[in-house]
């Protein structure tokens, strides 16, 4: 009996202590978001006890029965940066946490093409790329890619002429002329239109958009001297099946993309985007009786085919037309006025179209063969003065892609024809007496190989060489050579070093835009221009439980020879074209943070400084337009409860050189420092569609600020009242006390105030 009471006895006291136990135990639930939105199927596990489990359909999970202690909860999901959190869990506790999931995109883990032609992870890349996806320019939402650049990091749209608002796009200081543009890899954007191919690509179809600054000539060939842009649109089997996006501004602006995509059988894919823009608003704030802004009414529609294959063999084909007419000048100005004398106006018709494709050989190897056309017709008149252009670019490509052990081979055969032919002297024998029309027509047929040694787990390097044949300069060669060095997975060193050429393409509808003011005169033959660069690249990655850190730093060096230098201050009435008697050079550094907070707090901004100078007979000068800093943020926030997105963009630049008529030209020689900035609110309660709008320029900035005007005499753009001295100088006299001409080639910043805007996304996918 005794026995059976002390087991008894211990048994209860053994179910008490248990009981007592498990009443100690708390739980640990919460919900798991990414990108504001809730995440399903995310893998929750306490690594002390081994415990775990998935997240539901709402991004909710529950842990129970859990010991009082300190654990660490891990939440991983694939394609998702992994998180890891500390946990100090209190008797009988219930807590409950929110945590943020970051797309691996984030940490710059997207797979890129452009720096070595082939699809390749950004960090295991040799050569450094920015990637910057619809998300990035959503920020700041713009009715075309040119406009979009203005908030990457030592990227600068320049506008050439305040009244017909054409432009290229800078790369660390260099001019449009030395930046690549391609679509999808295709370099079917020229350098006559640099500015329309990055106008009427409609955002609802690009993927993302790929940057590498410095030279690329020994893959991409010529006008890869200062750097690519390349503009990845979506394949149509990853995008959705239509995307509506329409923005309105308070000046009358109007934008509408619209994108859509059709199976044509069980093989076949078809995506479709079509993009219209108008602005038809005349305004005059700064009071020069000239339009403030061009304008616009562009449309442009996009297809692009998709066929799948055997293998997963890739084959495609796109093609996309393009039809554009812009004006400004006298708010008077009509039609009817068109190329007369009477009212000024720069008229600009523009009709282009493109055709690229890509088809993978049916053999063992890895053949891609790929191909591009476009066709370009311009119709322009300058006051009086005719502009009438046409370019048509053909393009071939065979790339043969291996692996060998340690050896990543690429090699490739490529041939590009180039004509053009205008009503300009650039398109005429230089015999005055017997003058015939001269169309440029350039072949320029090229071969090139690349190896990317693996010479270690952390060491790659990669070595490349490309040869053409110019049929006008003769033979190019473009080496280049890339190292980078993995010290672990967050601290990654990449140092690059190559040479570029650019063939000479002077009379670009850039330069033309200035002939109705001034006239352009060609010193000599001209010889193609070559670079040599060297940079410096450092990527650094930190993570923590409430944020993921991204920094990286880049130094470059470029040195140039036979530098074509466009000289505006020897004659106020020309644009004088000669090679550089010496060199140039551009040197520099820039800066990248990307912040990351679970909070929902994100923020991405850059900086860069820069020296880009000539060096002639022992003097050295500042590129003209070229500002020595310049910086570039985005500071987002998303407020869940009110399904509300706050995003605050901006950038600023430093003062530049700025092309001046004489010593009596009263603007400002030296533009001042100034800052563009924009605020966005989007409200995404729905899943399907959201809302968005704010203020872009909330500063207010024009460069009429400080400036008696920005064009010079409008009240006189056909010059009539000009008097000019024997030698042809312009005199001052009591009508015209400054001695100028009519001149809209002073412009640096956008001439267009503080405007509210608002717009609405559908995305059926």
């Amino acid at each position: 009996m005794k026995l059976f009471l002390r087991t008894f006895i211990l048994i209860c006291l053994t179910c008490a202590l248990t009981a007592i136990a498990f009443a100690q135990t708390g739980s640990i639930s919460g919900t798991v978001f990414s990108d504001g939105k809730p995440l399903h199927s995310a893998n929750m596990l306490l690594s002390e006890t081994k415990t775990g489990t998935i997240t539901d359909s709402l991004g909710n999970f529950l842990l129970t029965g859990i010991q009082p202690g300190i654990y660490t909860l891990k939440a991983s999901q694939v394609g998702y940066t992994e998180l890891v959190k500390k946990i100090n869990l209190q008797p009988n506790q219930q807590q409950t946490i929110k945590l943020e999931l970051v797309k691996k995109s984030a940490q710059m883990d997207e797979v890129v093409v452009t720096g070595t032609l082939k699809e390749v992870r950004r960090m295991e890349s040799p050569v450094p790329v920015e990637v910057y996806s619809p998300a990035f320019f959503r920020k700041n939402p713009t009715p075309n890619i040119f406009e979009a650049l203005q908030n990457v990091n030592g990227v600068r749209p320049q506008l050439n002429c305040n009244v017909c608002n054409t432009g290229d796009i800078h790369i660390n200081g260099l001019e449009g002329p030395y930046t690549m543009v391609l679509i999808d890899g295709m370099p079917i954007v020229s350098s006559l239109a640099t500015v329309y191919g990055l106008s009427g690509i409609p955002n609802s179809l690009v993927e993302r958009i790929e940057i590498v600054k410095g030279p690329a000539s020994s893959l991409y060939g010529s006008e890869a001297v200062g750097g690519l842009i390349n503009i990845i649109t979506k394949k149509p089997t990853n995008a959705p099946a239509i995307a509506v996006d329409v923005m309105a501004t308070s000046w009358q602006e109007m934008n509408t993309d619209l994108g859509f995509k059709l199976n044509a059988g069980k093989k076949i894919t078809a995506l479709t985007g079509i993009n219209y823009f108008k602005y038809g608003n005349i305004i005059d704030h700064n009071n020069d009786q000239f339009t403030d802004v061009t304008l616009q009414e562009r449309l442009s529609v996009f297809q692009k085919w998709n066929f799948a294959r055997r293998n997963n063999r890739q084959a495609g084909i796109a093609a996309r037309y393009f039809n554009e007419y812009r004006w400004g000048g006298d708010v008077r100005y009509t039609k009817a006025f068109r190329g007369g004398d009477s009212l000024y106006g720069e008229s600009i018709y523009t009709k282009r179209w493109e055709l690229m494709g890509n088809y993978q050989l049916p053999v063992k190897e890895k053949l891609m063969a790929s191909f591009s056309f476009n066709q370009h017709d311009q119709d322009s008149r300058y006051g009086t003065t005719s502009y009438i252009a046409k370019q048509q670019i053909a393009f071939a490509q065979l790339t043969w892609d291996k692996s060998l052990a340690k050896h990543d081979l690429l090699a490739g055969v490529a041939l590009r024809y180039t004509f053009y032919d205008d009503n300009t002297s650039a398109t005429t024998t230089r015999d005055t007496i017997n003058q015939q029309n001269m169309a440029d027509k350039i072949w320029l047929p090229g071969i090139f190989i690349q190896d990317e040694i693996s010479l270690a787990a952390s060491h790659k390097l990669l070595l490349g060489f490309r040869y053409d044949r110019n049929n006008v300069h003769g033979n190019i060669y473009t080496p280049r050579i890339a190292y980078k060095w993995s010290i672990n997975n967050n601290n990654i060193i990449r140092i690059n070093a190559g040479t570029g050429f650019r063939v000479v393409n002077l009379f670009t509808e850039d330069h033309a835009a200035l002939t109705g003011a001034r006239y352009v005169e060609v010193k000599s033959e001209l010889k193609p221009e070559k670079s040599y660069n060297v940079n410096l690249n450092y990527i650094k990655k930190i993570q923590s439980s409430s944020a993921i850190y991204g920094f990286e730093l880049t130094g470059w060096y470029t040195y140039f020879n036979n530098r074509i230098i466009a000289d505006y201050d020897t004659d106020p009435n020309k644009i004088i074209y000669d090679n550089l008697n010496g060199f140039a050079e551009s040197k520099g550094l820039s800066a990248n943070i990307d912040i990351a907070l679970t909070n929902g707090l994100k923020l991405l901004a850059g900086a860069t400084f820069m020296n880009v100078a000539t060096v002639e007979n022992g003097k050295r000068a500042p590129q003209i337009l070229t500002e020595k800093f310049s910086g570039t943020w985005a500071i987002s926030y998303k407020i869940r409860k009110l399904f509300l997105g706050i995003d605050y963009t901006g950038n600023v630049y430093g003062p530049m050189r700025l092309p001046l008529l004489g010593q009596l030209d009263p603007r400002q020689a030296y533009s001042p420092t100034w800052s563009i900035q924009n605020i966005q609110f989007t409200f995404n309660r729905w899943k399907k569609m959201e809302w968005y709008g704010g203020v872009k320029n909330l500063l207010n900035w024009t460069p009429n600020k400080g400036n008696p005007f920005i064009i010079a005499r409008s009240n006189d753009p056909f010059d009539k009242t000009v008097n000019y001295s024997a030698d042809g100088k312009v005199l001052a006299t009591p009508t015209n006390p400054f001695a100028l001409t009519f001149d809209p080639s002073y412009v640096y910043a956008p001439n267009q105030g503080t405007r509210g805007f608002i717009g609405m996304r559908v995305t059926i996918k």
